[in-house]
């Protein structure tokens, strides 16, 4: 046992100490040999010595208190190996061009590639020399791995390595000896240059020598940052920037600006690509903002409003390519300024475009004759021979009259709006991304140019009318229910949507009441949209005038009934029976006629079978808003006439008149006691239109009281049924636009009474500025209301002691 264990101790490898180094003599014979080590792995022959040896040499001095000595010593040999390097290596292959101050290009052509061959070499020396002294340094560290872990710590100096990187610095980069930071930076810029000039430069080279710079670091008291960030990236940046203010200037000069944005977004990838592929990305955020700021921020009015291919030309040509563009640029710049000046630029050109909308229409009005705009004949409705008894025919324009042609231009402007708005909601989708701001812009505009027509509650009210009634030519049910869904979109801009409200109810009442509704459904639909919109009160009345249309409907069954019972009358009677409330006033205002003794017998027979079904309640016949079919013999043929009741009226004064004999104007007034307006509307209708029943004496489209009418026996039609419906005003003339405008007033004062009174009940006492703001909000849904209008009727409540003053004069207390 006891001689296996021996023999187990002299078979084990021992670790033998180092030789101990006798006096001074050993330390210097001990350098010398190290110092040879060191200039043999920088000749690149370290594969000739010991490792272990030259080990033992650094590991003695260390041990021996000589670390300093070691420590300075290869010091010094670094800086003399790197100094020898760049003489050698690095000094021969100086750009002999040098570098360029400037930003402008550094050549075409030849020289171009002579500069960038010479830039590649010059930075291929310079890695070579990095390479080299890296590659010694890291066999140098594994050498004198002891005295950094004793030494260096100790002593509060940076590992060899790292002082090899320094030396670097000092001996090669920032030399004193040979210009070679000069050289280095200005290759580098001038390498980018060339790229940006459209040569061809080794990416990889410049890459390398970026990193370089990136690995080395200045001293704490430069800074402490890389020489990449301290010495490269400054100068970098100040010619980038000289570069692209002179590109600028020279691209918007060629006056094209979708170009100039091609070349910015171009641009903007490049040195995003730049940054990436042999820069670095630090430099990224700075030169991308760089670019904004020398290509973008102080140009862009002048992009905006470049004649010939500025934002306006774009919008024209729908050129959604450039427009996305335009905006992805401009969200570039800093602060929303960007998308400020584009939202502004757009705004002033809807706002242009919507002023040519209008006067384009105030064109087509002159154009149409001052005092007959507004009158529109319908008569020209004519059907088919052997058409159904309700009329059902096919619809002729009545030609390109005066009142046709307000109409038609009433009806341009809603679709001309429309096609615009149309434009710009697929721009808004496809090129701003539906930014919400650049939305509210766009909707701004339209509301200005929209609000600036003071007539756009009427045209809306007509384009709906013109959808909705009997007749409307090639379009489908879904055609029409998108063409309404658009017209709720301009109603929002509308800031009188009680002048639009007055408007709708008439023409929707004529359309029930002559039975012009297409649809029944796409009434109460468009009824459904706008209740919506504003609310139960704003539609309240139009669904009473449904409900008016339905009970009445439900009645004539009732009043046949009522017939069989208590005897028949010589002709078809229906009546409609509205509730004067829900009604608009022009419908239901008091219209005088004797309607004569064939009809009287029918009216009073209905008088009696609704005055057995309710009390208290009086009838007032509206002869303005019937319709007849009458059989009328000529002395050619008989046809069915489709006439308004007032035209009946007249027609059935002509029943006991011998032929040849006429009719004086004041005698049928006489006669019939209608108003002049509907008197005069009337004779029109049935003397001086297309289908002249009657003939008037003088001739002439106008009717005087002067006038003399006879039957027209020798009248003749191809048609066996004719529609002669009565001269109606679809457009407003200036006089009934005023009557209108006086209504919508004095409903408004009301409404901004009632509005005062509410909030002050609520609210008791109220200071004068917070009462007129609070009563402008309430009603900005309805109309804008005046601060001189509120005021009024302010001190209109005060007179009627529904408010006072308090003490102090700035306040309102309400009074119960």
């Amino acid at each position: 046992m006891a001689m296996s264990m021996g023999a187990a101790r002299r078979g084990k490898p021992k670790i033998r100490p180092p030789k101990k180094i006798g006096p001074d003599t050993s330390i210097k014979d001990t350098w010398t040999k190290l110092s040879n080590a060191i200039r043999e792995i920088q000749n690149h022959n370290a594969s000739k010595l010991s490792f272990e040896e030259h080990y033992r040499y650094a590991y003695n001095m260390v041990l021996f208190k000589h670390g300093d000595q070691l420590y300075n010593g290869v010091k010094t040999l670094v800086a003399e190996h790197l100094d020898r390097l760049a003489e050698e290596k690095i000094v021969p292959t100086f750009p002999r061009s040098g570098g360029t101050r400037g930003a402008g290009k550094l050549g075409d052509g030849a020289e171009a590639v002579e500069r960038a061959m010479e830039g590649d070499r010059f930075l291929k020396a310079v890695k070579g020399v990095w390479d080299d002294h890296t590659g010694s340094m890291r066999k140098l560290k594994d050498v004198l791995k002891y005295m950094d872990k004793v030494y260096t710590a100790a002593a509060g100096v940076p590992p060899i390595y790292e002082v090899g990187l320094t030396l670097f610095l000092t001996n090669i980069i920032r030399s004193s000896t040979h210009p070679i930071h000069t050289h280095l930076i200005s290759t580098l810029l001038s390498q980018v240059q060339l790229e940006r000039d459209g040569e061809t430069i080794t990416r990889s080279t410049v890459r390398e020598c970026t990193d370089i710079l990136l690995r080395l670091n200045v001293s704490e008291r430069e800074g402490g940052k890389n020489v990449y960030l301290m010495d490269f990236e400054p100068e970098f940046l100040r010619r980038s920037g000289e570069f692209y203010k002179l590109e600028a200037v020279e691209m918007l000069e060629m006056g094209d600006a979708a170009q100039y944005l091609r070349n910015v977004e171009r641009r903007l990838a490049e040195e995003a690509d730049r940054t990436v592929h042999y820069l670095s990305t630090l430099t990224h955020t700075q030169l991308q903002d760089l670019l904004v700021a020398s290509l973008l921020t102080p140009h862009l009015q002048s992009i905006l409003s470049m004649p010939g291919s500025g934002l306006v030309t774009m919008l024209d040509s729908n050129r959604i390519g450039d427009l996305r563009r335009l905006y992805v640029l401009f969200l570039r710049v800093p602060d929303e300024a960007g998308k400020k000046q584009l939202r502004a630029a757009l705004r002033a050109d809807i706002e242009e475009r919507g002023k040519t909308v209008n006067e384009g229409i105030i064109d087509r009005a002159d154009a149409a004759g001052p005092s007959t705009i507004g009158q529109d004949n319908d008569q020209g409705m004519e059907g088919e021979e052997g058409a159904d008894p309700k009329g059902k025919g096919k619809a002729k324009a009545t030609g390109s009259s005066p009142a046709a042609n307000a109409l038609s231009a009433a009806l341009r402007w809603v679709q001309d709006v429309l096609d615009l708005k149309d434009k710009f909601d697929r721009i808004l989708e496809q090129a701003f991304a539906g930014d919400m701001n650049v939305q509210i812009s766009i909707n701004e505009a339209f509301q200005s140019f929209i609000n600036a027509n003071q007539r756009a509650p009427e045209y809306l009210s007509l384009f709906i009318d013109e959808n909705l009634k009997k007749g409307t030519k090639a379009k489908t049910e879904d055609e029409i229910e998108v063409a309404l869904e658009k017209t709720i979109i301009l109603f929002r801009f509308l800031t009188d949507k009680d002048k639009f409200e007055r408007y709708y109810k008439n023409h929707l009442a004529r359309r029930l009441l002559y039975g012009r509704s297409a649809s029944d459904d796409a009434e109460r639909g468009m009824v459904a949209k706008l209740k919506v919109e504003m609310g139960f009160q704003f539609t309240q009345k139009l669904e009473g005038m449904f409900t008016d249309m339905r009970v009445s409907a439900e009645s004539g069954n009732s009043f046949r009934n009522y017939l069989n019972r208590h005897g028949q009358i010589h002709f078809d009677l229906s009546v409609n029976v509205l509730t004067a409330s829900y009604w608009p006033q022009p419908i239901v205002a008091p219209s005088t006629c004797t309607f004569g003794a064939q009809l009287r017998p029918a009216m009073d027979t209905f008088q009696r079978y609704y005055d057995s079904r309710h009390s208290g309640r009086r009838l007032t016949w509206q002869g303005n808003l019937g319709t007849a079919d009458v059989k009328v013999k000529f002395k050619s043929r008989s046809h069915d006439l489709n006439v308004s009741t007032h035209a009946l009226v007249v027609l059935l004064l002509f029943e006991d008149v011998k032929a040849g004999d006429s009719l004086s104007y004041p005698a049928i007034k006489s006669a019939t006691d209608m108003p002049d307006g509907d008197l005069i509307r009337t004779l029109q209708s049935l003397a001086c239109a297309k289908f002249r029943v009657l003939t008037k004496n003088p001739k002439g489209r106008d009717v005087n009281p002067t006038d003399k009418f006879e039957f027209n026996e020798a009248f003749a039609s191809p048609l066996a049924r004719i529609k002669i419906m009565q001269v109606a005003s679809k457009v407003e003339n200036t006089k009934e636009r005023e009557e209108t405008q006086g209504m919508v007033d004095e409903e408004r004062r009301h409404q901004v009474e009632a509005c005062i009174v509410r909030v002050m009940k609520d609210r008791k006492t109220m200071s004068h500025n917070d009462l007129i703001s609070e009563v402008a909000h309430q009603l900005a849904s309805r109309f804008s209301p005046s601060m001189s209008l509120i005021k009024k009727r302010i001190e209109g409540l005060i007179d009627r002691e529904y408010l006072e003053r308090t003490t102090d004069m700035g306040s309102y207390r309400y009074l119960a």
